[in-house]
């Protein structure tokens, strides 16, 4: 019962926080924010106290790790990449024109319609 209210608590930190980033929309974008990452901060702190805060924070910082492993593509094969979908994309355009043009002739042709 104490983590659920630990939980609840941690929520309304949060949205404690948010809600004082429009409540405070007189003052400077930087106090603005300040108050978005406290109440962040303090939601996080009352978080880490619970098994579930705990275990979603640690597979929040598992994920960082693994995304950390990922291999990124240079530029020179993002755009070698990209150029083929381009390609790609207009040869079928250009297939799909050619299919539709010949069924719209089939179509006239069949009804009589002249062509």
């Amino acid at each position: 019962m104490v983590n659920k209210i630990k939980l609840l608590l941690a929520f309304a930190m949060l949205i404690a926080g948010i809600a004082g980033f429009y409540l405070l929309s007189d003052n400077a974008i930087v106090v603005r924010i300040l108050v978005v990452l406290a109440g962040l901060a303090a939601s996080v702190a009352v978080l880490w106290t619970t098994p579930i805060g705990q275990q979603s924070l640690g597979f929040i910082g598992d994920s960082v790790v693994e995304a950390r492993k990922v291999v990124w593509p240079t530029r020179k094969e993002t755009v070698q990449t990209t150029l083929v979908v381009f390609v790609l994309v207009v040869v079928m355009a250009a297939f799909l024109a050619v299919v539709d043009i010949g069924f719209a002739f089939m179509v006239k042709w069949l009804m009589g319609r002249g062509a």
